[in-house]
Order: C-alpha cells, then structure tokens, then sequence
C-alpha cells in the first residue's frame, strides 16, 4: 500500500490542503466546482501505483482554508508544485478544475507534461446552450436568498451528479452521499469572499498555443453547455486526442471509475513515452 503525505500549504491569504503518494512522473487532480479533493478517490491510490499522485483543495472547498483577498488558482497550482519539488506534471481537472487545469497549461506551459480535463471548458466559452440549467436557477436563487444549503446540495446533485437527463433515483446511494458530504464541507466556506483572478485574455482564444498532449473526455448526459464546450476544447487544442464516456454524467470518473482509469492511464502510457 503506497503512502499518503498530507499537508497545508502557506499562499498569499490561505492555506491549501493537500495529499500525496507514489513515485515516479507527476499527476495532479484538480476537483470540479461542486466536489473537493475526495472526487478523485477511485484514481489516488490507482494511479499512485505507477506515477508520483497529488491532490488537494482549491480555494473555498474542502479543508483549504482562505482569507476574503484576490488570487489566482494557477498561481496557487504553481505554488504546489514548488512546495513538492516538482518541476512538471500531467494536470488532470474536471468541470471548474478542468478549466484552472487548461488555464495553468497556458500561463505556465513549462510546468506541464500533458492535460487532460473531465466535463469542462474553456475560460470565454460563450456559445454553449444553458436552457437546461437555467430552468432550475429560480429554484437555486430561492435557496440561496433562503441560506437554504441542503437545498443548493440537493440541486448540484441534481445538475452536476445525475444529470438533468435522468434522475437522481437512478444514482447509486453512495455516489449521492458523497456529493452530498463534499456539498456540506465546501457550503461551509460560504462566508469567505474570495476574488478569483481570471486568465486575461481567456483560454477560448488561446487554445492553440497548447503543445502539450491532451485528452478531453466528458460524458454523453452531461449538461448541453458541457456538450458544446467539451467539444470546443477539444477542436481548439492541437492534437488532442477526445473521449466520450456514454451513459455518464458531469463526474463520470465517480460514476465508472475503472473504465475512467483505463481511458486515462491508457491515454498517458501513450502520450508519456
């Protein structure tokens, strides 16, 4: 059984909570906005077994902890890698993560070895279709006005573990009790006014600088932005390779983590020879 070393990281205005295990080429998991880093449970341990695995918690998520200032979550992925000791690694992020994930690749291109992002997008992308979330936004703003969190959990159950193409009722028991546990420790920074600082200009124009081998792969039920945007992402990046996992949605490594590993491992022995 491989290790696991956990810590805080000291960034300007917060502490990053972080894991880490195995050896070898570095692989670091960046959750998706409505998760923290126990989203990648089903790939730690696997991947750990051939490469050098870090994850942790962006800011206002999980057991990272911020003060109300501007940051940059690349900045602060930078910073992470530093505090390692790791001069380049394959970023894998999903949904927000996938985002800081391509948006790190093209601030700091010498850092990374290969991308690869779940269900996500790139920064500017505008040309998506949100009539299926927006249906729900009266529901979210009522949660929201009412500090009603269990409400805005279940309704990120809802849009991002199902998918608006199936119900929840279809969801094993565990997949929801864990989105609903990530749910309630991330609700919990709710007071914490954070100002993330944007990639400017955004990633949608940018895709082509990219030159590191991707793989962007998204579930079929996932949400119709997601579905005009995961494709976007990879049309725009040279190269990359696309991945489609059917019958899943936004969090497809949770819904079927060994067909995920197998897709992504297999991606990497290929594009890190």
């Amino acid at each position: 059984m491989t290790q696991t070393v956990s810590g805080y990281l000291d960034v300007p205005g917060g502490k990053l909570y972080y894991e880490a295990a195995g050896a070898g080429q570095a692989v670091v998991f960046v959750h998706a906005g409505i998760a923290d880093h126990r989203m990648w449970d089903d790939q730690f341990a696997v991947f750990a077994e051939k490469y050098r695995v870090v994850r942790y918690d962006t800011r206002g998520f999980g057991q990272t902890t911020s003060d109300s200032v501007e940051f940059s979550n690349r900045a602060d992925l930078r910073a992470l890698l530093d505090h390692l000791g790791i001069d380049k690694a394959v970023l894998i992020g999903c949904s927000r993560g996938g985002q800081i994930a391509t948006d790190t690749t093209l601030e700091f291109p010498e850092r990374v070895t290969a991308l690869i992002t779940v269900g996500s997008g790139p920064g500017g992308f505008t040309d998506g279709d949100t009539s299926d979330e927006d249906a729900l936004y009266p529901q979210v703003e009522a949660a929201e006005k009412a500090g009603d969190t269990e409400k805005l959990i279940q309704l990120d159950v809802q849009i991002w573990g199902s998918g608006l193409k199936r119900s929840v009722d279809v969801m094993p028991a565990s997949f929801v009790a864990k989105m609903v546990e990530m749910g309630r420790a991330n609700y919990q920074h709710i007071s914490e006014q954070l100002k993330p600082i944007v990639l400017d200009p955004p990633g949608v124009a940018r895709l082509h600088e990219i030159k590191v081998p991707a793989l962007i792969l998204w579930g079929d039920l996932d949400t119709n932005y997601i579905l005009a945007a995961s494709p976007a992402l990879a049309d725009g990046i040279p190269g990359a390779q696309r991945a489609v996992m059917p019958g899943t949605a936004h969090l497809p490594n949770m819904e079927r983590p060994e067909e995920f590993n197998r897709l992504v491992l297999d991606f990497l022995e290929s594009a890190l020879k």
